[in-house]
């Protein structure tokens, strides 16, 4: 069987599907078993002590999780939505340019190159209530008389956080929105010209239509990142004030890695999962949909 033609492509793709299996599918099977029993780092032997959905009830009826949970998805729904308005609009704009517009496009690409674990540093120093940019600008214009505790405040560092994803992210959606845009037929925006239909109406009937597969693309990518979001929190604020900015992966850090629990960790690890995949179905439910408006294929 081994010498057979039919055989090659198998055997050439056999020490991928290793390196695959060892780095990928093991670790997920372990993680998985681990999450039905109370395996706990400090002592290993509990990895083989199996107890069912336990981990499971417990993390349904633990209040910070469903905080962190709640918190998650306002996040990505919040940082999505804004980085496709910023991202839209950059998109039209860019598009007009005649001259240059590749510099531009490549300018677009720098806050994405950034790692985020030094976008968290760069906006912590932005918004740090003593020494931060934001707040001494604030002060030299008069608009403050005592500084404002943007990572102190809970509600202030949500936004500073978001702030912080938002810059970071909203090139992406751009990026792919003007390779949308370029792609745009003319014929029918000059026909609806003709037709006496303004910008407006132009963009709305014509414009949009064609670009939402390009968001809803998008949308898929962005949401799989955000929902993850570790980084910049744990640099940034790491949880605090008082876990008024704990996400869904900074809880299950410190649950697993600072507690030791990591059993209940990798059941919070698989909710997750299971969420990001609700995600992924429902936007590539709408790009189908969308497709299918515009006469594509399936």
């Amino acid at each position: 069987m081994l010498r057979s033609p039919r055989a090659i492509p198998y055997l050439l793709l056999l020490p991928s599907i290793v390196v695959i299996a060892a780095v990928v599918l093991v670790p997920v099977l372990v993680s998985l078993w681990s999450s039905f029993t109370p395996y706990n780092l400090t002592r290993p032997a509990t990895l083989f002590t199996f107890v069912g959905w336990r981990n499971y009830q417990r993390l349904f009826a633990n209040a910070d999780f469903w905080w962190a949970f709640g918190r998650t998805l306002v996040f990505v729904t919040v940082a999505l939505n804004l980085e496709l308005v910023f991202g839209l609009a950059l998109a039209l704009l860019v598009n007009r340019v005649t001259t240059g517009r590749k510099t531009i496009r490549t300018i677009m690409m720098f806050p994405m190159m950034f790692s985020p674990i030094l976008v968290g540093f760069q906006f912590k120093y932005v918004f740090n209530d003593s020494v931060g940019i934001l707040n001494n600008a604030l002060f030299s214009l008069g608009l403050i008389t005592r500084p404002i505790p943007w990572l102190v405040n809970g509600a202030l560092a949500n936004f500073s956080i978001l702030a912080a994803e938002i810059w970071m992210s909203t090139s992406i959606f751009a990026i792919l929105l003007l390779s949308g845009l370029l792609a745009l037929p003319q014929d029918p925006i000059e026909a609806a010209k003709v037709d006496g239909c303004n910008p407006v109406q132009v963009f709305r009937h014509i414009t949009l239509p064609f670009l939402m597969p390009f968001i809803y693309i998008a949308m898929t990518i962005r949401s799989l990142d955000v929902a993850r979001a570790y980084d910049m929190v744990r640099i940034m604020t790491n949880g605090g004030p008082a876990g008024r900015t704990e996400l869904l992966w900074t809880l299950i850090a410190r649950v697993g890695y600072q507690n030791s629990q990591m059993g209940m960790a990798n059941a919070m690890g698989y909710v997750s999962i299971l969420t990001s995949i609700a995600f992924t179905f429902y936007f590539y439910r709408k790009l189908s949909l969308s497709r299918r408006y515009m006469g594509g294929a399936e």
